[in-house]
């Protein structure tokens, strides 16, 4: 049986998106090449097409269509967390920071600066000490600017907000109580993937076979 073909089928929003990634080049040469990827992909040419054009290996081709499939473009294009250092922030700690960035600035203060969210992390004791770059890194990781301000359902995102946003971040950490157990409800969109030719059943002495072709095929909000 053949590698299964993940088949790539851009929008034009995302052709756009990628000829506009390619054209600035101010991203990574990794990611620039995933983009050259995903657009001869989507022209229909093979992987080893593909590799011999842009000097990769075809194994290289595969996994970027795979993850474009099975993902989303972001995930075709940016690498997955690897396992390293210990995390500075938790899951909460970036909640507290994501909000301050995008609360009022301290009396006497046109904006946030990294060192001011730094120190703040600090005073509210969530964490005993970090780096501007580490907050850099999470304010990049959560496509937030200090400077740039919008409202939402919140006229205003205060002290008192945060202290409220902690407690309920705090409901969330308590450890596992059978007797007391906690009731989530989470959105999140999945990617649906479809063959491109039905199946053929089973027949004496002849295995199921199927289509060695995957391509995307909408996407569904998931409610869990």
């Amino acid at each position: 049986m053949a590698n299964k073909i993940y088949v790539v089928d851009l929008t034009d929003k995302e052709r756009e998106f990628l000829l506009n990634l390619i054209s600035h080049g101010t991203q990574s040469a990794r990611k620039i090449k995933r983009a050259h990827i995903l657009l001869l992909a989507d022209e229909g040419q093979t992987d080893q097409e593909i590799a011999q054009v842009l000097h990769t290996g075809t194994s290289t081709v595969q996994r970027t269509r795979r993850r474009f499939v099975l993902g989303n473009l972001d995930r075709a294009l940016n690498e997955d967390p690897r396992p390293g250092a210990s995390r500075k922030l938790d899951d909460k700690g970036e909640a507290v920071l994501a909000t301050l960035a995008q609360s009022k600035p301290p009396e006497g203060r046109k904006r946030w600066t990294l060192q001011l969210l730094s120190d703040r992390l600090v005073e509210l004791k969530v964490v005993d000490s970090i780096s501007r770059e580490t907050v850099r890194g999470v304010l990049h990781k959560k496509k937030l600017k200090p400077w740039r301000r919008t409202k939402w359902v919140i006229p205003s995102v205060g002290a008192e907000f945060v202290w409220r946003m902690e407690d309920v971040l705090d409901v969330y950490a308590r450890p596992y109580d059978p007797q007391r157990p906690q009731v989530c409800f989470d959105e999140m969109l999945v990617q649906l993937i479809a063959e491109r030719r039905p199946s053929l059943p089973a027949t004496p002495g002849q295995p199921e076979r199927f289509d060695y072709e995957y391509r995307r095929n909408g996407t569904r909000n998931l409610f869990v």
